[in-house]
């Protein structure tokens, strides 16, 4: 992958010299980002991590991507293979992401609020659905031809989570979602404005989602969720809200657990990470089925 890099950065920029730089790394779990100065301009320059070309759909996320982009949340993409998954975009000069600004911050909250809310009022659909349902069972499925196993107790708490998840959320709204809005994924540029990046896993889904996911990824206090859920919402949002927040909450670390198991089961140092999330899964699987006053805060403590 890194010798197909090379090439097409060789290719794009009309210039046989240029050398695939690692040297600065600027974050990804699904992929690997590097910034690299070429041609007396900065890019970031996406390496696809291993497995990701089964999970996710190339084509489908250029079409979102370019969307995205077109409405004004996404940085410039300069360059995207949907084939191998190589992507390059202009980098934004001594931009921060939100892990680094502070997520539990109201003023980054504000923003993150801001953009999600842009995104899921789109007029432009995406063109594919995101069902939590279909692409745990299309992971679980990779993890079976990797010759992968499974924790001891996965299928009959993945049973009990659906059951959980059919009793409690009756009621779905399907509109443009990021999907994977973890606090990195929000970029403040030097002047001041946010931009929401990474879409791979983008797709028409219910807008709560992304909210249960931001909440859960930043770990925000209790303060900081409250402070989302008002700038969200505008108002207090309904029990059956709540409660959709909640159970999203869960199966997202069910799902990525499944995830990291086909990294792990790949080669990837990602064994702490299924562990950590998996362990968060049973918890809070517990605590939403046998505690009526679980709040959304009880649900961020590993």
């Amino acid at each position: 992958m890194d010798e197909l890099v090379q090439k097409k950065l060789r290719l794009i920029f009309q210039d046989d010299n240029i050398i695939f730089d690692r040297s600065r790394f600027a974050g990804g779990l699904t992929n690997y980002n590097y910034i690299m100065e070429i041609q007396g301009k900065e890019y970031v320059v996406r390496l696809p991590g291993g497995m990701t070309n089964q999970m996710i759909d190339r084509k489908i996320e250029k079409v979102n991507n370019t969307i995205a982009c077109d409405l004004g949340l996404n940085s410039e993409c300069y360059y995207f293979d949907d084939i191998s998954g190589i992507k390059i975009s202009v980098y934004l000069k001594n931009s921060k992401n939100i892990a680094q600004a502070d997520p539990c911050d109201f003023v980054n909250i504000k923003a993150v609020s801001g953009l999600m809310k842009r995104v899921h009022q789109s007029a432009k659909p995406f063109p594919n659905r995101f069902d939590w349902e279909a692409e745990l069972n299309k992971y679980e499925q990779i993890v079976r031809e990797q010759k992968g196993d499974f924790f001891f107790d996965y299928f009959t708490l993945k049973n009990k989570l659906k059951d959980f998840v059919g009793k409690h959320i009756t009621s779905t709204l399907i509109v443009p979602c990021h999907n994977d809005t973890v606090p990195e994924n929000f970029v403040i540029a030097q002047d001041g404005r946010t931009y929401l990046i990474d879409w791979e896993y983008s797709g028409m889904n219910d807008p709560s989602w992304d909210v249960a996911a931001y909440i859960l990824e930043s770990r925000l206090t209790e303060d900081a969720i409250q402070y989302l859920l008002q700038e969200y919402y505008a108002e207090q949002p309904s029990e059956e809200e709540l409660v959709k927040i909640k159970a999203f909450m869960a199966v997202q670390d069910l799902l990525w657990t499944v995830w990291a198991l086909i990294r792990h089961y790949n080669g990837d140092d990602f064994l702490d990470y299924c562990n950590i999330r998996y362990e968060r899964f049973r918890k809070n699987l517990k605590a939403l089925t046998s505690q009526s006053d679980c709040t959304i805060a009880d649900l961020v403590k590993s």
